[in-house]
C-alpha cells in the first residue's frame, strides 16, 4: 500500500441521538472525511461535537443514520466491531482486572486460536513495542496509570489493524506522564506505520502529535488541516479561537486616513494592513506572540492600540501581560521575561501595544459587509 493510498473515507455520515428532554440530537450533521495511510489524524473540539460518535462510527459501535465508511475500500454499512480492521483504545483501557498482563495483551489471539509459539512470540513483541518487556506475569492493578495505557496499546495493535482508534485515552493521566505519552505515543505511530485516528478535546495534544486535524463544532468539520495551517491559517472565528490563544475583533474594515482599519461596533479602531479590502466584514486574531510594546519612534508597519495593565502572570522563559483596551476588551502580551525592560511595568500602568498591520489572521466574513 502506498503512503498516498485513502485507509478510511467517511461519506456524508448522519447521526441523531434522542435528546433527554424530546426530539433528537444531531450528533454528525453530514460529515464527510478522507484519512490516508500512515497518517496520524486528531477528531478535536469541544465536548458535544461529535468527534467520539464519528470515532464510533468508524469503529462499528455506532450506525449511521445515513452516509457510508468505508475502510481500506470496503464498505463497512453493517459489519459489526469485531469483523472491522480496526482496533480501538478507550478512554478507560478496558482491561481484564483478573488476567495478566500477557492474558490481557494476547487474548484476541487467544480467541482467534492462534497457534502458542506464534502467540508467545507476537505478545512478547508487542510488549516490548510498548516499553513493557518483563511485565507479563503482572496484573492491572500492579501497574501505574501510564504502563496500563501501554497494554491497552499493546493489545490493540498485536492483530496489526490497518487503523487504530484512540478515544481519548490519555486524559486520565497526570500532565508530566500525559506529555510524555504524547511523544510516545508519535513515535510508536512512526514506527508501526499504521494510521492513528485519536480523539482529543485538548489542543495541546492535538498540535504536539498530529499530521492533520480536524476541527468539529456541533456535528459539522470547522477545518482541516496541518496543525501550522490551523495555528497560522484559521478559516473561521471558532477554530481561531479554540487553537491557540488569542483575541478576537470583529467589525467592518474602513478607511481612516487613507489606511484601512478594522472598526468594531463599540467604537475600536484597529490598524490593518494596506491590502485589506474596504467594505468588509471580517474578525482579526491577535495572539499574545503578535503583540510589543510599541516604539518611541513612528513606524508605519506597525497597528497601535492603548491598554491598561491589569496582571502579570510569570510563566518561566515567558511573562504573560493582561491588558484591557479602551472598550474593555482583554489582550494577552507574551514577552521575554528576561528582559529587564518589562521589570519596570507595574498592573494600572497605560501601555501603548503594538503589532504587525500585514498580519495574515484576517479572516473575512462575506464578501458584502453584512
Amino acid at each position: 500500500m502506498r503512503q498516498t493510498d485513502t485507509i478510511a473515507e467517511v461519506k456524508g455520515a448522519v447521526k441523531s441521538f434522542a435528546a433527554p428532554e424530546g426530539g433528537k440530537v444531531r450528533a454528525l450533521d453530514g460529515i464527510s472525511l478522507e484519512i490516508l495511510h500512515g497518517q496520524f489524524v486528531t477528531l478535536l473540539g469541544p465536548s458535544g461535537c461529535g468527534k467520539t460518535t464519528l470515532l464510533r462510527t468508524i469503529s462499528g459501535f455506532e450506525e449511521l443514520d445515513a452516509g457510508e465508511v468505508r475502510i481500506a475500500g470496503v464498505k463497512m454499512t453493517n459489519v459489526p466491531p469485531h469483523r472491522r480492521p480496526v482496533n480501538t483504545v478507550f478512554q478507560n483501557y478496558a482491561l481484564f482486572p483478573h488476567l495478566s498482563v500477557d492474558d490481557n495483551v494476547g487474548y484476541g489471539l487467544d480467541v482467534s486460536g492462534v497457534a502458542r509459539n506464534e502467540r508467545d512470540r507476537r505478545v512478547n513483541e508487542a510488549l516490548d513495542r510498548v516499553g513493557l518487556s518483563g511485565f507479563g506475569l503482572r496484573k492491572p492493578d500492579q501497574l501505574s496509570g501510564g504502563q496500563r495505557q501501554r497494554v491497552a496499546l499493546a493489545r490493540a495493535i498485536i492483530n496489526r489493524p490497518k487503523l487504530l482508534l484512540l478515544d481519548e485515552p490519555l486524559s486520565a493521566l497526570d500532565r508530566n506522564l500525559r506529555q510524555t505519552m504524547q511523544l510516545e505515543l508519535k513515535s510508536l505511530q512512526n514506527d508501526l506505520g499504521i494510521c492513528f485516528l485519536f480523539v482529543t478535546h485538548d489542543q495541546e495534544e492535538a498540535l504536539t502529535m498530529s499530521d492533520l486535524v480536524v476541527i468539529l463544532n456541533k456535528g459539522q468539520i470547522e477545518q482541516t488541516g496541518t496543525p501550522e495551517e490551523l495555528y497560522h491559517q484559521p478559516a473561521t472565528p471558532f477554530v481561531a479561537e479554540f487553537v491557540g490563544d488569542g483575541s478576537l475583533f470583529t467589525g467592518r474594515i474602513e478607511n481612516t486616513s487613507d489606511r484601512p482599519v478594522l472598526k468594531t461596533n463599540d467604537g475600536l479602531c484597529l490598524p490593518l494592513g494596506r491590502d485589506a479590502r474596504v467594505g468588509e466584514t471580517a474578525t482579526l486574531l491577535l495572539r499574545p506572540e503578535h503583540l510589543r510594546l510599541a516604539p518611541d519612534q513612528n513606524d508605519e508597519s506597525l497597528g497601535i492600540l492603548e491598554a491598561t495593565l491589569e496582571q502579570s502572570v510569570f510563566h518561566g522563559a515567558i511573562r504573560n501581560y493582561i491588558c484591557r483596551l479602551s472598550n474593555g476588551a482583554l489582550l494577552t502580551v507574551a514577552l521575554d521575561a528576561s528582559d529587564t525592560a518589562y521589570k519596570r511595568i507595574t498592573t494600572g500602568d497605560q501601555l501603548r501595544l503594538a503589532y504587525p498591520r500585514n498580519l495574515p489572521y484576517l479572516i473575512k466574513q462575506s464578501g458584502n459587509g453584512t
